[in-house]
């Protein structure tokens, strides 16, 4: 099970300035990426030249929200060596990045005197934090959503501590 683009699209869509995404899991069995990821086991890769067998509809979500001037920006903390979701990850993170997104990535052991949440969030506009819960195995649970501004505020602490030190996509390399 997963929160569909749909519910979470209304989120998105409602940010005016930003929508940032922390990421603390080296492994996700989401539904809309387990047989994406199965095709990247057997060799399967992204041609950066055909946009249209990218993600749809969430890179179509992304390039709307930011083309309103909202800030798109992921950060992944991840294990080194890379896990091999990681390495996946990795590889199609081009393609957020041409929807608009900005990406960084922070190796875990950079990591280890920031603060940080237990679970990965999205923050909108620093008012609204969505927590995604995801079980041992990286299957996702639910949501908790907080508006709570002591939460918010150390989310978006959190988050900018983690973004300052985080290598951006395109000069991290698995």
């Amino acid at each position: 099970m997963s929160q569909s683009l749909t519910d979470f699209s209304g989120l998105i869509r409602s940010a005016r300035e930003s929508a940032v995404h922390l990421e603390l899991r080296d492994e996700y069995r989401v539904e809309n990426e387990v047989d994406r990821f199965a095709a990247w086991q057997r060799g399967h890769r992204l041609d950066v030249d055909d946009r249209a067998s990218w993600w749809r509809p969430w890179l179509d979500l992304v390039q709307e929200v930011t083309a309103k001037g909202v800030a798109v920006r992921r950060a992944r903390i991840v294990s080194e060596p890379v896990s091999e979701y990681i390495a996946f990850e990795h590889s199609g993170t081009f393609t957020n990045v041409a929807a608009g997104e900005e990406v960084r990535w922070l190796p875990r052991s950079r990591a280890s005197d920031l603060l940080l949440p237990g679970n990965d969030y999205w923050q909108f506009d620093g008012r609204l934090v969505q927590f995604n819960i995801f079980d041992g195995s990286g299957n996702w649970v639910r949501t908790d959503q907080t508006d709570d501004p002591v939460i918010t505020r150390r989310c978006a602490s959190a988050f900018d501590a983690v973004w300052e030190r985080a290598v951006p996509h395109e000069q991290f390399t698995v």
